[in-house]
């Protein structure tokens, strides 16, 4: 559950376009050359989420891995590390977008 939760915060964060109004303002208003530093630290932010989601399908897909709950839990505690460190790549860029 705690992985849903993290994707579906990329996913608004990324996605849904939280990241460019939280970084680069609304409206018409916008710096086109923050918008697009926030599109590219995303972009950069793809290389945990793939691996992240990634590890949940594998996890929840395979019967095996979910008959070993140190497995499990350590796959999808690697999965939640790696949505983390997704989220804070787009934190990160969108704060420096914002500061150039």
């Amino acid at each position: 559950m705690a992985n849903l939760a993290l994707a579906v915060l990329w996913a608004f964060t990324a996605l849904g376009g939280w990241a460019e109004q939280a970084f680069c303002g609304l409206g018409d208003a916008r710096d086109q050359v923050c918008v697009a530093d926030v599109r590219d630290a995303v972009l950069v932010s793809l290389a945990a989420v793939v691996p992240a989601a990634g590890i949940v399908l594998v996890s929840v897909a395979f019967h095996l891995l979910r008959r070993v709950p140190d497995r499990l839990v350590g796959m999808l505690t690697a999965a939640a590390f790696l949505w983390v460190v997704a989220e804070a790549v787009v934190f990160f860029g969108g704060h420096l977008a914002r500061t150039s």
